[in-house]
């Protein structure tokens, strides 16, 4: 049954049939907006928690280790609470659109970016930061020098959140509703094909799953190589 699956599946993928390009579309999209998002405020954040010095340093850098197992389900429960009509932010009737999922997935991947780019920064060399700061430089000019002779590393941590969103499903099943052509993605789709009893196509969508990871993961790869840092 497996075998039939998978010989059905890749025949669904070569002939780019609507049921599985749509849900892809729908998860590059959603995902790459969602890193973004979360790149653009947790990038930042990790830079000044892990080059700051700050009463409850210890404090904030435990939070964010601990967003780290942050449950998807928690994260759309939440996200669903905010954006529903009881909520605060119903008149915006964001609820079951890729708007909510990309704020939900964003939500989820903050911590991530921002976690693991604290770390990144507290294993450089912290005489570089300094060099900069004697020769005249100003802090955000002396961080920003430090941040890009880690880039590889926070490529790494950008390159995490963006597998951690991609695969996620309890934030698109709760605040996108899985609607064909919408807001149904891979993960999605995969749950709703499968449970209906369309085997062939719940492992098209994971084989495609599997691949973008893979190919994400070789582009870092090959970025890591090229760029080894001192």
């Amino acid at each position: 049954m497996i075998l039939e699956g998978i010989g059905k599946g890749l025949g669904l993928l070569l002939r780019l049939d609507p049921s599985i390009t749509g849900p892809i579309q729908v998860s590059i999209l959603v995902s790459s907006s969602a890193t973004l998002l979360a790149t653009l405020l947790g990038l930042p954040l990790g830079l000044l928690v892990g080059l700051g010095r700050f009463r409850g340093k210890r404090l904030v850098l435990g939070l964010l280790n601990t967003l780290l197992a942050l449950p998807t389900v928690l994260v759309g429960l939440v996200v669903y609470a905010m954006i529903s009509r009881q909520g605060p932010l119903g008149e915006l009737e964001l609820l079951y659109t890729r708007g909510a999922m990309v704020a939900g997935q964003a939500l989820l991947a903050f911590p991530i970016v921002a976690a693991l780019t604290a770390a990144a920064v507290q294993r450089a060399d912290p005489r570089v930061q300094q060099a900069a700061l004697g020769l005249g430089a100003g802090r955000l000019h002396a961080a920003l020098l430090l941040a890009a002779r880690r880039r590889a590393a926070l490529l790494a941590a950008v390159v995490t959140a963006f597998g951690r969103v991609f695969s996620e499903v309890g934030i698109s099943m709760m605040v996108g509703g899985n609607i064909r052509g919408l807001t149904r993605n891979i993960t999605t789709g995969i749950a709703f094909e499968t449970g209906k009893g369309e085997f062939a196509m719940g492992v098209a969508l994971g084989v495609v799953l599997l691949g973008v990871a893979l190919l994400v993961n070789l582009v870092v790869g090959v970025f890591q190589l090229g760029r080894r840092e001192p």
